[in-house]
Formats: C-alpha cells, sequence, structure tokens
C-alpha cells in the first residue's frame, strides 16, 4: 500500500513539490519514495541514499531528488544548503522528496508532510500540505488509490 500510495503522488505531483517525510524505521518511507519514482515513470532502482545522503534521477517525467538525513545531525543538514533542490536554483525543477524531515533546521514555504506509522498489521499515512502554493488536490488521492492497481 506505501508503495501505491507513492506510486499515486508521483502520478499526481507536478515538479516543485517537495515531500518531508517522517516516521519510525520500518515505516516505509523508501518504499513511499520508490513508488513515487514508479509513478514519475523513472526506470531506475530507488535505493535509500543513506550513506550518499542525495540520489538524484533524471529519467522520469520530472526529476526525482532523494535525500536521507538519518545519519546526520540537523547542523550538519543545515550546512549542505539543500535549499538549493527544492527552491530549484542549481537543479532542474522537480520533486524533492526527503526522509527523516524532522532534522531539518529550515523548510521550505511550501511542502507536503508526510507522516509513516506502524497500525498493527499495516501501515498509516497521514498527509498534511504546509503552504499557499501547492498544487495538489489531496481530495483525489483516496479516489486514485481505490482505482489504481499496484
Amino acid at each position: 500500500m506505501t508503495q501505491r500510495f507513492g506510486k499515486v503522488l508521483g502520478q499526481m505531483l507536478p515538479a516543485g513539490n517537495t515531500l518531508l517525510l517522517e516516521g519510525d524505521l520500518g515505516t516505509g518511507k523508501t518504499s513511499l519514495i520508490q513508488g513515487l519514482g514508479k509513478g514519475l515513470g523513472i526506470s531506475d532502482a530507488i535505493v535509500s541514499p543513506t550513506f550518499t545522503l542525495i540520489n538524484e534521477y533524471h529519467d522520469g517525467r520530472v526529476p526525482l531528488y532523494h535525500l536521507d538525513l538519518y545519519r546526520l545531525t540537523s547542523q550538519q543538514v543545515d550546512e549542505l544548503y539543500l535549499e538549493t533542490y527544492w527552491q530549484g536554483i542549481e537543479v532542474p525543477p522537480g520533486i524533492v522528496a526527503i526522509e527523516w524531515s524532522e532534522r531539518l533546521l529550515h523548510r521550505p514555504s511550501s511542502y507536503l508532510f508526510i507522516t509513516l506509522s506502524h497500525q498493527e498489521e499495516s501501515r498509516q499515512a497521514t498527509l498534511q500540505a504546509v503552504g499557499s502554493d501547492q498544487n495538489l488536490d489531496l481530495d483525489q488521492i483516496p479516489l486514485a488509490l481505490n482505482s489504481t492497481s499496484a
């Protein structure tokens, strides 16, 4: 279900969106981003950039920038100037997906905040649009999930 949710987001999101993901280990952050890549039409295998910090995928409908901040402190994250990704200054505008986003000292002015958690035998995702310039109708996501196959 987590990958399917990501796939739906990948099919719906335009360039310029940032996803901030939070949740404990094993709640599906990387699985969601793998589905996001499928929805964007990315053919490369998407793996968590835990040691490389950032993986860039340019072969989809729009670029995907996958960041994993798990091994960093907030101060180390701040020194990376990740704003260049969500502002599209030094890279083509795409979708920025950040695992362990609670380590960010500075967030974009607009983003989709996704919290993942374990719920007995399944996972739960909570999605919140923050900021005024989100180009996504959140009400369409459940409809798309119900009509999309894995």
